[in-house]
């Protein structure tokens, strides 16, 4: 839907440069500090940035981000290149407070507010120091991460690939003018790229060139709408006010830049060597976190599809994703935190069961079909496993 962050080589990543106005409160010290340092509150606003600490001992992280600015905004904590993003948390609205868990070996990081999710950011300095404490991690529990991770990395492969096998098939149904059967593809299609949504996100170049919606677009500061919404508006124009159908050579243009930018996203995750993605546990357990955001954020509001209305497709594949993350730490989880295990697995079937009763057919009903009554019902069984998820980073990582 927008840029977004989760796992990325640093190569892949867009070049920002430094900002400065980060604004920091006291270093960690010792003292009363000390049994918190690696407890951290955020107050991000319109022009700043202010840490409770400039760095922390390594191990588990928590930034408390509270939004004191009127837009709003997301924290990133970032490598010592500035391009790589060692974990984000997004869409925090004046006023409220959202918590960022990760797991953050010794070394230098950025840190950066985002406010209005725009821009650069607002960006300092960070350091996490030597910790003689740190948590050991126990041979039974590695196993457990090493085919976590493995195993989300094989995942995420096999779903981009097929991203680009079904995006091959609609593009050439789009540019041949075969509309019924690519609006028959589309949300098929997409789905596979819901699915791994935080990662596809996670290159910032990319992203907007393929998923931007119309209403994302700046144009005014010349940016171009291309993507799979900018197919969708022409496949389902009824909505669109005083609309002129794409020509032929515009399809053209538009279908072979989608398949393009899928090619290049799937050749990323495909990538082997110094290239290949990595996984961090503390990652995956983020990745499931957001991908259920995104059904808040974009998929139970109807947002993200406006002319097709096959919000719910992406809303199911959301939810795939953000299961399958779960699934992977689950055996991790189930070793440090089984309530929580057993609350999860109850969580996510009880929503599954919710999205179940909108299926027709293969599919799913429009989401104009939808009464405010159904679409509270999902917004509270949505609600109902957020909860607990928030909590799965910080269990998996203690």
């Amino acid at each position: 839907m927008r840029i977004k962050t989760l796992l990325a080589s640093a190569a892949a990543l867009a070049v920002v440069p430094m900002l400065s106005a980060c604004t920091e409160n006291a270093s960690s010290g010792g003292g009363d500090a000390k049994a918190d340092a690696r407890a951290l509150t955020v107050g991000s606003s319109a022009d700043a940035c202010e840490l409770s600490a400039t760095e922390a001992p390594a191990g588990t992280l928590s930034f408390d981000v509270t939004n004191t600015g009127s837009d709003v905004t997301e924290f990133y904590l970032l490598g010592s290149d500035g391009l790589r993003i060692v974990g984000e948390v997004e869409n925090i609205g004046p006023n409220l407070t959202k918590k960022l868990t990760v797991n953050a070996p010794e070394g230098d990081y950025f840190t950066a507010c985002k406010p209005g999710m725009v821009g650069e950011g607002i960006r300092a300095a960070f350091k996490v120091t030597h910790s003689e404490d740190e948590q050991a991690v126990s041979a039974s529990d590695q196993e457990l991460i090493d085919q976590a991770q493995t195993n989300y990395r094989a995942y995420v492969q096999d779903q981009s690939a097929q991203l680009l096998v079904k995006t091959k098939e609609f593009v050439q149904l789009y540019e041949g003018g075969k509309d019924d059967e690519a609006r028959a593809l589309y949300p098929v299609a997409r789905e596979h790229w819901e699915r791994i949504e935080t990662v596809a996100e996670s290159f910032g170049d990319l992203d907007p060139l393929t998923d931007a919606r119309e209403a994302d677009v700046d144009f005014a500061a010349g940016e171009k709408w291309t993507g799979w919404h900018r197919i969708e508006k022409d496949l389902w124009p009824q909505d669109a006010k005083g609309y002129t159908a794409l020509t032929s050579a515009e399809r053209t243009t538009y279908g072979d830049d989608l398949l393009a930018n899928v090619t290049e996203l799937d050749g990323r995750i495909q990538a082997t060597g110094s290239d290949a993605l990595t996984y961090p546990i503390d990652a995956i357990a983020n990745g499931s976190i957001g991908l259920l955001e995104e059904v808040a954020n974009g998929k139970i509001t109807g947002e993200e599809e406006a002319w097709s209305h096959t919000d719910l497709w992406d809303f199911q594949a959301n939810v795939d994703g953000a299961r399958v993350a779960y699934e992977g730490v689950q055996g991790l989880l189930e070793g440090k935190d089984p309530e929580l295990a057993k609350e999860l697995t109850a969580k996510f079937a009880a929503l599954q069961s919710v999205l179940d009763q909108y299926r027709d057919g293969d599919g799913f009903v429009l989401y104009t079909d939808l009464t405010p009554a159904d679409t509270k019902k999902m917004t509270d069984a949505v609600n109902a496993l957020s909860e607990p998820l928030s909590k799965l980073t910080a269990a998996v990582t203690s």
